[in-house]
Formats: structure tokens, sequence, C-alpha cells
């Protein structure tokens, strides 16, 4: 994403550095203020690049929390498509009140006035919820092609999001290119923004609310989440696709969410079966440098790891720049790294680099 990112309110950032918490031996994570001061040199080394913050909870409880790089702990980061996953959190929500009845429904339900766009063509009309959370529908639509019909940088040219969407043709799949019935899953992804923004205005029709007024009811007041900003387009819409701004504290708690797997404080948001649905393997992403592979759920990003032999898989809300959010679940783990390292061709590998080097040796299994 480029200059549509930048926001009118520019926050005044300060230099500050939370000291860690008292030195711990946690049963899934090995740490205590050595680690924790070996951390901070290296983020300050700049072995990951442009750090501006790093956010470790186990079980809700903070082990080590730093801001580098003249953030603090009252940044509202932009972390771009890391937030795509709160629509994932919000559509767990819709259907936990029953406004929306499964994945299995057809988007098209839910746009009556666009379906001269879509009527009479099977293949837009049985475009199911299922289908958007995954990024494998039956459009063409691919973010990271900039030939693409659907590429984000097109949308953003055009007053209305949602007619952009439906108009664009249906993908195709020439010889070199596996068709979903081939592929793992039975799914062909394709990473598309406007599919996430679409899911997010259908839960805008199905609860009668703005989707952020639906966030805000539903999820920020319960979890206590009260410093944020919304990007918002000319039409008064807001961005649903990485156009949201929260503190690292922020971050954490959505993590911590779905860690807990749904609920806060005893109140229930979204259903452990959702939670755990979110974090099912449901289409292949294959990187187009390297060939390798990685599973995608409910707009989770799902990376494979191993400790001590046995493979776990850490689910993380993903951003341009090197922006996460992981949640282990096994590990009761919840991690923010945020980055200002924005369309730079090794920002994934940095963030990559970091679990691989300052999480994953510390782990552990009794």
């Amino acid at each position: 994403m480029t200059a549509h990112h930048i926001l009118t309110k520019i926050s005044l950032l300060g230099l500050l550095s939370v000291p860690c918490g008292p030195a711990v031996a946690e049963d899934t994570l090995v740490w205590n203020d050595t680690i924790s001061k070996a951390v901070t040199e290296e983020i300050e080394k700049k072995t990951y690049k442009t750090v501006t913050s790093v956010l470790i909870q186990r079980k809700g409880q903070t082990l080590y929390e730093n801001y580098f790089n003249g953030a603090n702990k009252d940044t509202l980061h932009d972390t771009r498509s890391a937030t795509k996953t709160l629509v994932a959190l919000a559509m767990g929500a819709a259907i936990e009140q029953k406004l929306i009845k499964n994945t299995n429904v057809k988007v098209s339900a839910y746009f009556p006035n666009y379906s001269h766009l879509f009527n009479g063509n099977p293949k837009k009309t049985n475009i199911k919820i299922q289908d958007l959370l995954t990024m494998s529908s039956a459009l063409e639509c691919d973010d990271w092609n900039q030939f693409s019909r659907g590429n984000e940088e097109r949308m953003y040219l055009v007053e209305d999001w949602s007619e952009f969407f439906w108009s664009l043709p249906v993908r195709g799949y020439p010889g070199w290119q596996k068709p979903p019935s081939q592929q793992p899953f039975g799914r062909a992804f394709s990473y598309c923004s406007a599919g996430v923004q679409i899911l997010g205005e259908a839960i805008q029709t199905a609860s009668n609310m703005p989707f952020k007024d639906f966030i805000r009811e539903n999820i920020f007041d319960p979890l206590e989440i009260s410093d944020y900003e919304w990007q918002v387009k000319g039409t008064g819409q807001v961005h649903m696709i990485g156009g949201l701004r929260l503190t690292s504290a922020g971050l954490a708690k959505l993590g911590e969410l779905q860690r807990r797997q749904g609920t806060i404080d005893g109140n229930r948001i979204f259903s452990e079966a959702w939670s755990d649905a979110s974090f099912v393997p449901r289409a292949q992403i294959t990187n187009p440098n390297t060939g390798d592979t990685m599973n995608y759920g409910y707009l989770w990003w799902l990376y494979p790891f191993e400790v001590d032999g046995k493979k776990y898989t850490a689910a993380a809300m993903n951003g341009n720049g090197g922006n996460r959010v992981w949640v282990l679940p096994e590990f009761d783990l919840t991690i923010v790294l945020t980055k200002t390292d924005f369309n730079t061709r090794s920002m994934h590998a940095e963030a990559k680099l970091f679990f691989d080097q300052e999480i994953l040796p510390r782990l552990k299994r009794n």
C-alpha cells in the first residue's frame, strides 16, 4: 500500500523504554532479564531492521515490552494488513449473534443493490463467506500481481469499492497454473484485499450498523481498547483491509482474544468452534520467489515450526513492513512485533528471523 495509507492525523512519537518484567522461567517460554537485555541489544543493532515495538505475553501477563525508534506505549502503529484479521474476529462475533448463519452463506445475499453485476453468473453469485475468508474466491483479484484487474491499487482509485469487487471478471487458469481442483484443500489462494472489504460490508448489512460501530461495541469495548484510529475514505467508509492503527497493547488484546478462544472476563465474543476453525489450514500459499509453502486459515497466516521434534503452528496477523501478531495456543503466548520497513524486499524475512532467533529457541514443552 502506498500514499492512501497517509493519515491526516500525525502522532508525535516520544522515546520510551519500558522496563522488563521480573525474571521468570515459564513452563513454555524460557525468559529472564538477561534474555530481555540480549533481545533489546539485537533490536538496537538493527538486526531486524526498523522495529518500533515488541510485546510478549504469556497467559496475558507481560514478559517483555519495549519500544524503539521513537515509538512508545501510546503510539498508534500502522500495521497495514495485519488488521485484516480483525474482520475474521468480527465475522465470528456476527455468527455468534446469529446475524450471519455460517461461512457457507453466499456473500451476494448482502449486496442486492449490485445484483446486476452478478446475476446470471453463478461463479459470482455462489461466492461464499468462506471463500473470502480464505482468499480463494472465483474472481480475478490478486494484490501480488500488478497486472491483476483486482489489484488493490486499482480499487483505491475508484469511489465504490463494492462495485469494483462485483465488476471483476472470473479468474482464469493458464496452462502453467493449477486450478483449485488440483491444489491442496481444493482452493487457489489469491491475496485479495477487496474481498476482505466486502466481508466487512456484509457484516455492516447483517448487523444494520457501520462496521466501525460493530467493532467498537462487540470487540473494542469488551477488550477495553480505546486508543485507535481508523482510516476513512472519501465516502465516509472505513478501510477494513489495513487502515486501522492500534497500540501494541491493543494489538496484543486482539491476539489474546483469539488465544482465549473468544472469551474475555467470562463474556463470549465468538465461539470456541470459531476460534478452532480459524486456525484450520484451508488454502496453501506458495512463495513465488523461493517456492516455499505455508497454509492459510480464516484470515490467519499459519506458520509451521518445531519444538523438540514436535510440529506446531504459529497463527499470525500479517502486515506490510514486517508487522506481526503471533498467537501460539499450545504455548499460551501472544507476541506483537511492529516495524516500519514498508515495501522492502526483506521485511517479512526479518520478521521471521526475529521469531526464529528470539522466540523459537526459548520455547519448551514439559
